[in-house]
């Protein structure tokens, strides 16, 4: 049996390795040769994905990480800042996952190019994050973007606007891989066009491409060679991730065994409403990501549990250039394959091989993760989390977001709007000014809602608007622990 299935193995690839051949044939110029590198790292993952039989992990080889491998911010702190931070900033290069669409949010276009504060987008705010430091500290630190073949365009035209600013912004692209047929197993591409039939046929596959494409980009060789050792890689929706001056120390300063800490996970306390996110495990005498999809069913529940893995992966990496640049030469990244099912429009069935960045923590010497505040991970996924950011809870100062002094307690109230809300326009059309929400702890919305200028939320609100019927908050409204529902036109103070 074991010899049958090398032989279909075998055969899988060859095969695969054929239509590959074809569709190169139909690509020209220096898209060919772009291409031909992508599709030479989808052929080490379509390999790796024959090979892997059932589960990636054995649940009884997990252990907690030892308690050194995850240290405590505060203690981070605790240690201070050296004379010479410009000395550390300038070994630093910014890195943002760029590749996303808004089309959760009901946006066209990059996600990044979305209004989140005073008008400013998510990559608004980054440049001015990233000029504040280098104004402040007379510092030369870059932005990378990685862009994907859905973004890349859009986001080069708005590059322009920040010519004047003082930050140096290069990008390079994601790998563009071809969905493969379920059945098949072959690439339902027929050429390398990606409009009219072929218009969703190829996928940006995932964020761990991010170790193949910057090295193939030349751009992680050009960083190198002017002297930068790091970059802090955030998603570029985590209003949050900013740079760390105390993470940054400790990341280039710590030297245990005479060997500098190569890659560095920002983790957070996991709340009820975290329970998917990948945590960190002791496996095989490494430090390792476990995400949800590599879990056995017989222990999802355990994965989900807050009180045995308590802490979950933000996204927020800080990573050694020379480090990257190794392991991609002894071809030695090991990332576990995530398989992600589709159904395109025509109702095919696909799937689409991808890599998470933070599953590389393994392949990595001396990696470590800090337990970081919350306030680090502030995504926004969804027009709720748009409000929290909108709202009088957070201040903004020099493209960062920190939660207003006037908080009794630094937790987030917890939002849930309709589906009335889900698109960017609905929401506005339904916000005359978004409320005063710095004593609101809960709030769900559901139905036909508007909200009038100046309406103030406290403790637990409900409003629920019953099919077919409009509620109307006015103007000047104070809503504390109130549950508001039917078919009410206007609502009373």
């Amino acid at each position: 049996m074991a010899q049958f299935q090398e032989v279909m193995r075998q055969q899988l690839e060859t095969s695969m390795h054929t239509e590959l051949e074809k569709l190169l044939d139909t690509a020209t110029g220096a898209d060919k040769e772009v291409s031909k590198k992508d599709f030479e790292g989808f052929k080490k993952l379509f390999h790796r994905f024959l090979q892997v039989k059932g589960p990636s992990v054995e649940w009884s080889k997990i252990h907690r990480p030892p308690e050194d491998s995850i240290q405590p911010y505060e203690k981070i702190v605790a240690r201070g800042l050296p004379d010479s931070v410009a000395e550390s900033l300038n070994k630093l290069v910014v890195v943002k996952l760029n590749g996303g669409l808004g089309t959760s949010m009901g946006c066209k276009g990059p996600k990044s190019l979305i209004s989140v504060r005073n008008e400013n987008t998510f990559l608004d705010l980054t440049v001015q994050q990233i000029e504040h430091l280098n104004k402040t500290y007379n510092t030369d630190v870059p932005l990378v973007l990685m862009n994907s073949f859905n973004t890349d365009e859009d986001t080069k035209k708005i590059l322009q606007k920040y010519t004047h600013h003082r930050v140096k912004i290069h990008t390079f692209n994601q790998s563009r891989y071809p969905r493969i047929n379920k059945e098949s197993l072959l690439p339902v591409a027929t050429d390398m066009g990606m409009t009219g039939q072929n218009a969703d046929v190829w996928y940006p596959p995932g964020h761990g491409d991010i170790y193949a494409s910057f090295y193939n980009s030349g751009l992680l060789d050009q960083l190198i060679a002017e002297g930068k050792e790091y970059i802090f890689v955030s998603n570029i929706d985590n209003l949050g991730a900013t740079v760390d001056l105390h993470i940054l120390h400790h990341l280039v300063s710590r030297v245990p065994n005479g060997k500098r800490c190569e890659f560095i996970m920002e983790v957070t306390d996991k709340t009820r409403a975290d329970v998917k996110g990948g945590t960190l495990i002791q496996y095989d005498g490494k430090l390792r990501l476990l995400e949800i999809a590599q879990v056995p069913k017989a222990h999802v529940d355990e994965f989900k549990s807050v009180t045995k893995f308590k802490i979950f992966n933000t996204n927020n990496l800080w990573i050694s250039l020379g480090a990257i640049k190794r392991l991609q030469e002894q071809n030695a990244m090991d990332m576990e394959i995530i398989v992600n099912p589709k159904t395109l429009d025509g109702g095919q069935n696909v799937i689409q091989l991808e890599t998470a960045v933070g599953a590389a923590i393994k392949s990595f010497d001396n990696a470590m993760g800090i337990n970081v505040p919350r306030s680090r991970f502030l995504p926004v996924k969804t027009v709720s989390d748009l409000l929290l950011v909108m709202s009088n809870l957070y201040s903004l100062e020099a493209g960062s977001l920190t939660m207003s002094q006037k908080r009794e307690f630094p937790t987030t109230p917890h939002i849930k709007l309709g589906s009335s809300f889900n698109k960017v326009q609905e929401y506005q059309n339904r916000f005359e000014s978004i409320p005063d929400m710095l004593e609101l702890d809960h709030l769900t919305v559901s139905g036909d809602v508007t909200f009038g200028k100046q309406v103030s939320l406290k403790g637990t609100v409900i409003i629920i608007a019953n099919h077919g019927d409009r509620i109307d908050i006015p103007a000047g409204t104070i809503l504390e622990n109130k549950i508001v529902s039917g078919n009410l036109r206007i609502l009373d103070h």
